[in-house]
């Protein structure tokens, strides 16, 4: 009679019973749950873009390739600053939508938003206001070429400023034929006559902007916490601001809004800063940033053509060679050597174990650890530089 009531008699080789649960203690899960992926996987799936990123990366070297187009235009109705604050204004409004959308939040540091108020001046405000003014004097194919040559300086400032940016003959090389490809477009062996000094000075100056702007958004934004959407959509604030206070000190009140140079500032902003911020922010996320900074090499190319075909600017033999020189010399510059492959090396021989183990046939894996050759995604700060491009 006692029989049914012997828990010792429960064979071993059966799944024992679950203790009954106290009051307080969770039931737990049944056995079809515990064959799910674990807890770090059964988070809601990130939904796919509606266009493949090859797409986007299309119409990112479009959107900056007509900007200088668009800046050419904006300059014919409204003074430089006034494009430059429209551009920032319109660039704005998009981000800030995109980021209520998202909920992101602004960050909480003054430290941060002081560094933030430089990156605007050197990422935004001072090289968008540049443009504007090159562009009064030499044409949009001029200005997106030396925007090209922002790599190369780039190149020569972090052998200076990053010392874990060690140069390579390559690189090098890199740099020396970048710049005879500006030579080449400026036509030094000219004299450089026919050319406007001031206005090509001001584009390379603003091309030179990008890098200096970088480099301090990398020694000083490491490590905030905020993402990359909500440093750009700041830093972009901050430049609206920054043309706010400066735009009525150096220009007047318009007298009138022509409706071809209104529409684009507007586009410029929207579609050049806004929109193209964006599509970088998801390009960088989803193919790495530096198959997202090879839209770089396009934006010379488009703004050539479009200035040619929409404008009618006149294109000189040497404009089309040299662009074509500093683009490889730009390549060259953004290389690096590759790494060891990790299986090139034969695994040593393991020593004998003193017992027989298990795990003894186990192959060891150490030696093509993924992290080996793995290049991680830029830090959200330096992401942030990386898509205020243009």
């Amino acid at each position: 009679m006692s029989a049914p009531r012997e828990p010792a008699a429960t064979p071993p080789a059966s799944p024992p019973s679950p203790p009954a649960p106290s009051a307080s203690a969770a039931p737990l899960p049944p056995p079809a749950a515990t064959a799910g992926p674990p807890l770090a996987d059964r988070r809601p799936p990130t939904p796919r873009p509606a266009f493949d990123w090859r797409v986007r990366f299309a119409a990112l070297s479009l959107i900056w390739g007509f900007s200088f187009l668009l800046i050419k235009i904006g300059t014919e109705g409204y003074a430089p600053f006034q494009v430059t604050f429209g551009r920032l204004l319109a660039g704005t409004a998009v981000l800030v939508a995109a980021m209520a959308m998202r909920r992101e939040r602004l960050p909480r540091s003054a430290r941060t938003w002081g560094h933030l108020t430089v990156a605007a001046l050197l990422l935004n405000a001072l090289p968008f206001s540049l443009f504007s003014y090159a562009e009064l004097t030499i044409p949009s194919t001029l200005a997106g070429i030396c925007n090209a040559t922002s790599p190369l300086w780039g190149m020569a400032l972090s052998v200076v400023a990053l010392s874990e940016d060690r140069p390579t003959r390559r690189r090098v090389a890199g740099l020396g034929v970048g710049f005879l490809g500006a030579l080449t477009v400026l036509g030094a062996w000219q004299g450089f006559s026919g050319l406007d000094l001031p206005g090509t000075g001001m584009a390379l100056l603003a091309s030179f902007c990008y890098p200096v702007g970088w480099i301090y958004v990398r020694r000083t934004l490491a490590g905030t916490g905020s993402s990359t959407l909500a440093l750009t959509g700041s830093q972009l604030l901050l430049g609206t601001a920054q043309l706010a206070v400066v735009t009525p000190l150096f220009t007047s009140t318009p007298t009138s809004f022509p409706v071809l140079p209104t529409l684009s500032v507007l586009a410029l902003g929207a579609l050049g800063t806004g929109l193209a911020v964006l599509l970088q922010y998801g390009l960088v996320q989803e193919v790495g940033p530096t198959t997202a900074q090879m839209v770089t090499y396009f934006i010379p190319v488009i703004a050539t053509a479009a200035g040619v075909a929409l404008l009618g600017e006149q294109l000189s033999w040497n404009t089309p060679v040299g662009a074509l020189i500093v683009l490889i010399g730009a390549a060259l510059t953004q290389s690096r050597a590759r790494p060891a492959t990790p299986t090139a090396t034969p695994p040593p021989t393991p020593a004998p174990a003193p017992a027989p183990a298990p795990a003894e046939n186990t192959p060891t894996t150490h030696a093509a650890s993924p992290g080996a050759a793995h290049t991680a995604l830029p830090d959200p700060p330096e992401a942030a530089a990386c898509l205020s491009r243009s």
